[in-house]
């Protein structure tokens, strides 16, 4: 069975992704693992000891799962748990490595994560480590704003630099489009003196039609110097439930620094969920294959 893996540092904040993730993997039939990375086991001050001791380790793996339990039956009800809920604590010194362990033993195709945290996972959604997970995680990463409420993918949004690289990103989102029957709309916006768009569409469009068979996509461009503004009010107009954009790996040093800040904008200030690919190596979802 396909797993989605959602991880929470227990604020309110997050219990929002927690909602989203529990519906996403009801209607896809996939698992769902409610996962929480903690650190605090070391004992500071006592001499030679410099690692965790196994019975304190056990305890406080015991109090997070209990915590999870209540967190989960808080925000979830007290019907929460199935077979296809399970929970996981892990104790990491960094969150991020502790979160790419618990993706990878349970072989997580997509990662659900707040946009606004606290406490422990807070420098992992307003800091640099959302970065470097998405940059990491062996799946795409799918971050949602605190006052998400799940809707079945109808409409979806992908932000393209019109390149070679977002074809093999569209073609895995043909896979949810076709389970969702969604309409899949590709923005691009520039500036006026970026570069002539429309030999760029028709080029782009051109590359697309060779390599992806769906017939619900449709194509637009904006031209604006605004375009964090551009694209929340398109996002807006088309009534978007969810938005995707690819995570480069190799780009010029002003396009790299202007789309990594566009993507930190959508993480801390967007409305719309936010799934982000790792360009390096095309991360595949397989949606079919998990039901």
């Amino acid at each position: 069975m396909k797993t989605i893996l959602y991880t929470t540092d227990y604020s309110e904040n997050s219990a929002a992704a927690l909602k989203y993730a529990l519906k996403m993997s009801q209607q896809l039939g996939t698992r769902l693992v409610v996962g929480h990375v903690f650190s605090d086991i070391v004992i500071l001050g006592m001499e030679g000891i410099d690692k965790p001791i196994p019975h304190v380790e056990k305890n406080f793996l015991k109090e997070h799962r209990t915590r999870l339990e209540e967190f989960c039956e808080f925000h979830l009800g007290k019907n929460w748990a199935s077979p296809n809920l399970q929970l996981q604590a892990m104790e990491n010194q960094s969150v991020l490595k502790g979160i790419l362990s618990i993706a990878e033993e349970w072989h997580a195709y997509l990662i659900v994560v707040g946009m606004k945290g606290g406490s422990g996972l807070r420098e992992l959604i307003l800091g640099s480590t959302t970065k470097q997970l998405i940059e990491k995680a062996p799946c795409p990463v799918l971050a949602i704003p605190a006052d998400a409420v799940y809707n079945p993918l109808k409409t979806i949004v992908y932000a393209s630099d019109f390149e070679e690289e977002d074809v093999y990103a569209i073609r895995k989102l043909t896979e949810i489009g076709e389970l969702y029957m969604s309409e899949i709309k590709i923005i691009h916006i520039s500036t006026e003196d970026e570069y002539k768009g429309q030999m760029q569409l028709k080029w782009f469009k051109e590359i697309l039609r060779k390599k992806v068979a769906y017939e619900h996509i449709e194509f637009k461009l904006l031209f604006s110097e605004d375009v964090f503004g551009s694209l929340q009010g398109y996002l807006d107009d088309v009534g978007a439930d969810i938005m995707v954009m690819l995570e480069r790996e190799e780009a010029g040093f002003l396009k790299k620094w202007f789309h990594r800040d566009l993507v930190k904008k959508m993480e801390t200030h967007g409305k719309v969920p936010l799934l982000s690919f790792r360009g390096s190596n095309h991360q595949l979802f397989y949606f079919k294959e998990a039901l």
